[in-house]
């Protein structure tokens, strides 16, 4: 490659070519994204086909009524126009079996997004082969969610200011988005992004196959969400296209490995570029963190290569960022250990232990009797759940709070209103006899099945309750107890569980008298509900560590045992029974390595005066990638290693004695 000339905005690191073990490695992985799943049939393929269409007919039957609705006459608006584009996953040649498909919906002036949720949402009403319809006006991005066809489809809009779209349009010219509201710059960019990704990788099918590896390894890990504060699926990508610009003729392999040894020694809060910000004299915000102080506190800032360029991962958390660093230096492990021969693929692609993992959890409940009104409500606590996670890290004994990524969903119809309350509550029962309306009482409503009998069961028995339920889980850490303190520590939650309540109850579309209702539960890991355990055995894991540090305080419990025997040491000096158990309650933070944050008040650490682009290619990152290269045994981790705290390893089962006063939503 011509060194004057690469993607990116600093030199590759390696332009090596692949030698024929890697080719090898590569060729494993391909195997195994195959054995796992991640490429759809032919007919699937070809339903998305049709499926996209339809929305296409669809889309310029919109457009015609929403123009005839601004006074447009018919023949002029039967000739405007409009189409569909796709992004995301589908866009760049990612998707697997059931992805869903990123699509935005292109109008000409003046139809805009009232309009769009007005009569396209009616549209879509009305078609059979639409199912589990959900919009969402408000989100950052205004999004229709549903499944058409069978496939799950997320329609953006945007309304260009012109009197027609044409089939050949294009979205590359940034004049197109001169006088576009915010809302129609954010979808619309989601388009441009794409097409920009593929724009800056140097080898496409590489970047594709390796990014399949790390969506795969990142949902598996539970770390794919935007929505509650991890990466979503165009973070991802970026990631990934900047190690291919930094590794252009390695293979998908290498670039998975490298992947995890440069964004673990990343010097977040540096930003990662695809290529420099661009500035055009236009009004609209361009990520600047020296300019705006809110762009200072992104944690993990993975810029957009389209203009106007924007931080696609605001919503990390100091929590999310630790456990995604954490995530980082077990991949890099596995990696390694790949690349050796020494173990598979899918050792890296193993299922997350987060029900396993903590010790305490809070169970947010949200419950509704309708099901359209809980697809909506369902989505309101989704985006906002991060929020919680943002005042849990507030409370003074806690570490960490770990948001899941995916709700549990139900519908269930109640004998009483005594057992209404309670599954409101978020206790649901458990079934010890199948029943003949097991259908009906506990049935995810998520899923692509319907069961006729069951709708029709609720119907005909109106003295029963019928509710739908969904349950988001965060997993808590907490801080070691000081041995010398034997007493009871009290953690109190009722702030932060009452001003996330306040934001979900002050939202548009929280309606009170629609029987909305929303719970949350501190429990332990033994109070789980069994539906979370997938049909796995409860237990918690056990790590090798902890089992080995079990055996050694076995030893020496066995010889301070048999030391007390042949001593008469003083009983006051011994702790009690008591004092043990609660120390015991507290959940241990030995296990994984992740990079702690530094709470500073410049947190992106630049000198007064420099721009962003000093910052902006992660060079601190790269350059210790690159000694890595030259000498990968030079034990270059030791000093990022000594600057690591840690999240905890899997632990015991809890002792039946607590160690935790809690006070949740003002109880004493």
């Amino acid at each position: 490659m011509n060194e004057s000339r690469y993607l990116g905005v600093t030199p590759p690191i390696s332009t090596e070519k692949p030698t024929a073990k890697e080719q090898e490695i590569s060729e494993e992985l391909l195997a195994a994204l195959h054995t796992e799943g991640q490429f759809e049939r032919d007919d699937e393929s070809k339903n998305r086909e049709i499926v996209l269409g339809k929305l296409d007919k669809l889309m310029k039957e919109f457009v015609y009524k929403a123009l005839l609705k601004h006074k447009v006459s018919e023949s002029l608006a039967r000739t405007c126009g409009g189409k569909i584009f796709t992004f995301g996953s589908y866009r760049l040649g990612v998707h697997g079996a059931g992805a869903d498909i990123d699509t935005l919906c292109v109008a000409p002036s003046p139809v805009n997004h009232d309009d769009f949720f007005d009569i396209m949402v009616e549209l879509l009403k009305n078609r059979p082969e639409v199912d589990e319809l959900v919009p969402v006006p408000g989100a950052y991005v205004p999004v229709i969610k549903m499944k058409f066809g069978g496939v799950d489809i997320d329609l953006t809009f945007s309304s260009l200011m012109q009197p027609t779209v044409p089939e050949d349009q294009e979205l590359f010219d940034v004049n197109l988005l001169r006088n576009l509201d915010e809302a129609s710059i954010r979808s619309i960019n989601g388009s441009r992004v794409t097409d920009e990704i593929l724009r800056l990788v140097p080898n496409i099918p590489t970047f594709r196959l390796a990014l399949r590896c790390i969506k795969l390894w990142a949902k598996r890990r539970a770390i794919y969400s935007n929505s509650v504060g991890f990466f979503g699926g165009v973070a991802w990508a970026m990631l990934v296209a900047r190690i291919c610009q930094l590794y252009p003729n390695a293979c998908a392999a290498i670039v998975v490995a490298r992947f995890f040894r440069v964004l673990l020694r990343w010097n977040w809060p540096d930003p990662v570029l695809l290529k420099p910000v661009e500035t055009c004299n236009m009004r609209f915000q361009v990520w600047n963190p020296k300019i705006f102080s809110q762009h200072a506190t992104h944690k993990m800032p993975i810029i957009t290569p389209a203009y106007p360029s924007m931080c696609a991962t605001h919503n990390v958390t100091q929590s999310t960022q630790r456990i995604i660093m954490s995530e980082f230096k077990r991949g890099l492990e596995v990696s390694e250990k790949i690349t050796r021969g020494e173990t598979g693929w899918e050792e890296l692609f193993a299922k997350n232990d987060f029900f396993r993992r903590y010790k305490y959890y809070l169970q947010v409940n949200v419950t509704s009797t309708d099901e359209d009104t809980q697809n909506m409500l369902h989505g309101l606590v989704e985006s906002r759940i991060r929020r919680y996670v943002g005042f849990l890290e507030g409370v003074d004994l806690i570490v960490l709070a770990h948001p899941y990524i995916k709700s549990y969903d139900h519908n269930r119809v109640c004998e009483s209103e005594e057992e209404a309350q309670r599954v409101r509550d978020g206790v649901i029962p458990v079934e010890t006899e199948p029943q003949a309306t097991e259908a009906v009482r506990s049935t995810p409503i998520n899923g692509t099945e319907k069961n006729e009998d069951s709708t029709n069961a609720a119907q005909s028995d109106k003295s029963k309750n019928h509710i739908y339920v969904s349950a988001f889980y965060i997993g808590l850490l907490l801080k070691e107890k000081n041995h010398d303190f034997n007493g009871k520590r009290r953690m109190d939650l009722s702030f932060a569980t009452q001003e996330f309540i306040k934001i979900i109850k002050m939202a548009p579309t929280w309606k009170e008298e629609e029987n909305m209702n929303i719970s949350i539960r501190f429990l332990r890991q033994s109070q789980l509900a069994d539906d979370v355990f997938d049909g796995q055995p409860r237990d918690r894991l056990r790590s090798s560590s902890s089992t080995k540090k079990k055996g050694e305080k076995r030893k020496q419990k066995s010889v301070s045992k048999k030391r007390d025997n042949d001593d008469s040491a003083a009983p006051e000096n011994k702790p009690s029974k008591k004092a043990r158990a609660i120390d015991a309650a507290v959940p241990s933070t030995s296990g994984v390595a992740v990079k702690a944050s530094n709470d500073t008040s410049n947190q992106h650490g630049h000198e007064p005066g420099s721009t962003v682009a000093e910052g902006a290619s992660g060079k601190d990152a790269v350059a210790a990638a690159a000694s890595g290269e030259e000498n990968k045994n030079s034990g270059n981790n030791k000093d990022k290693d000594a600057a690591l705290v840690n999240i905890p390893a899997p632990v015991p089962a809890a002792n039946k004695i607590g160690g935790i006063k809690l006070k949740l939503l003002g109880s004493s």
